[in-house]
């Protein structure tokens, strides 16, 4: 089996549900062709594409929704970004 790619858009494409694809193809797009005018900011294009990838693993894991759910209302097992904020400031 082939490992995947953290920069293969087809790849991405394949790992996200349907109702993402639409705004990944839209960021995809406009990186590329940034990029293309702009070779130097080919390596914006590469950080787009593993954003992307870790985003469609996340929304593939187990709970993600249930997750996110918890995050929006407050409710639940987390931790508020104010707490990792201030955990890495104290360390």
């Amino acid at each position: 089996m082939a490992t995947r790619q953290l920069n293969d858009p087809a790849q991405i494409m394949e790992m996200l549900p349907e109702q993402d694809r639409a705004w990944f193809l839209r960021e995809y797009r406009e990186a590329a062709h940034i990029a293309a005018d702009d070779p130097k900011r080919f390596d914006q294009l590469q950080e787009m594409l593993r954003t992307w990838h870790l985003r469609a693993l996340a929304r593939n894991g187990d709970g993600y929704e249930e997750s996110r759910e918890q995050a929006r209302t407050g409710v639940g097992d987390f931790t508020s970004l104010d707490e990792i904020i201030a955990r890495r400031r104290a360390t």
